[in-house]
This record gives C-alpha cells, sequence and structure tokens, in this order.
C-alpha cells in the first residue's frame, strides 16, 4: 500500500475544517493510514462522534467493525456495554479490539464476559483477556475463583485465570491459589506459588517434611 495518504484527516492544517463525515469516510476508507489519522481525530472529538461510530461498530464488514471499536475504545465517554457486545463479534480481530478497549475502560459488569472468551483457542486474544482480567483488579476476583472452580481440567483457559489471579494478588485467592499449588501441572503450580508469594505467603504454602 502506498504510504503516501492525501486524506482530508491526515492534513493537520485543514483538520479544524473537517466535518465528521469526512472523517468518518476516512476511517473507513480502506487506507490504513488515512483510517489512523481519522481515527485519532474522531477520539479527540469525543461524545460528538460516538452515535456514527455506533452505527459503523454494526457494519456487516469486519474491517470496519474493527476501526469502529478501536476509535470507540479511545473515547473516554463510551458504553463500555458497546465495547461488551464487540465481545461476541465472529471476527476474532473485532473480538481483540474490544478486549483492548475493556483493558482501557475496566468495568465490574465485563468480569463474566472476558471469562467467556478465555477458552478461546486464539491464544492472542486468551492473552489480551487475561490482561484485561488483571486490569479489573479485584471486581475480577468472585468471577475467576468460580471459573476455576468450574474448569478443573488443565488447559491454557484455566492457566490463564490462575495468572490473573497470581497478578491481581487478592487474599480471597489464597485457598485457590494454595490449592492450584500441590496439582501436577508445572505451569498451574508456578503461577499459583508466584500468586502467593505476591501475597507475601511463599513460605506459606511450603509443605513440612
Amino acid at each position: 500500500m502506498d504510504s503516501h495518504c492525501d486524506c482530508r484527516s491526515a492534513r493537520p492544517s485543514a483538520r479544524t475544517q473537517i466535518n465528521l463525515d469526512e472523517l468518518l469516510a476516512d476511517l473507513i476508507s480502506g487506507d490504513d493510514a488515512c483510517a489512523e489519522a481519522a481515527m485519532q481525530a474522531l477520539a479527540a472529538l469525543g461524545s460528538e462522534a460516538l452515535p456514527a461510530l455506533r452505527e459503523i461498530a454494526a457494519s456487516p464488514a469486519p474491517g470496519q467493525r474493527w476501526w469502529a471499536i478501536s476509535t470507540l475504545a479511545q473515547i473516554e465517554a463510551v458504553d463500555v456495554d458497546w465495547l461488551i457486545a464487540a465481545l461476541d463479534d465472529n471476527a476474532i480481530e473485532v473480538q481483540q479490539s474490544a478486549v483492548l478497549g475493556l483493558t482501557k475502560h475496566p468495568h465490574p459488569k465485563v468480569a463474566s464476559a472476558l471469562l467467556d472468551l478465555l477458552p478461546s483457542p486464539n491464544s492472542i486474544l486468551r492473552n489480551l483477556t487475561m490482561n484485561a482480567l488483571i486490569a479489573l483488579g479485584k471486581d475480577a476476583i468472585p468471577a475467576l475463583l468460580t471459573f476455576i472452580d468450574e474448569h478443573k481440567e488443565k488447559d491454557s483457559a484455566r492457566i490463564s485465570a490462575i495468572r490473573a489471579l497470581a497478578s491481581i494478588a487478592d487474599t480471597r485467592a489464597i485457598p485457590a491459589l494454595m490449592a492450584a499449588s500441590e496439582e501436577d501441572s508445572a505451569l498451574i503450580q508456578h503461577w499459583a506459588e508466584e500468586g502467593l508469594e505476591n501475597l507475601g505467603l511463599d513460605m506459606v504454602y511450603m509443605k513440612l517434611d
């Protein structure tokens, strides 16, 4: 793709004269450089751009949905329910963008929706989801504990959940981390022990001979 971008939103001197429709046209133009410039300008507009971006987020074109969700994620006034809805998108890239947005806009009600993505076979989506859960902090603890209790198989989803618990370091996770530290999975043991260490309990969970 030609690196030169002649779109309206890429010309800073004219930016104040650019109307919303022109920015939205650049956002879905198919030119990455133009779309990137439009995304920054639309994010700067804030709440003024929200209704139109929400419409694009419902576009049948995955690429357009991705740009819309990526832009919405940068707006402080965004309704997190719009980002939560995008977690169910049938395009993995849109899901990833929504998870990144929720990492920037952590809200307690999103924990269970994020955990629905943790079993994804896509490792990038799993890691982004884990980071979003960590960003939720203590608000993610109850849902994480339920998830670990209901997913006894030693798969990547459960490992990611235990890693999130280890990073958040909340005392409510101590029983689950202690139990996990005795499992036969080396990865689960590692992250459980790291979590206990983060809580200052690295000497407590060790068995006495």
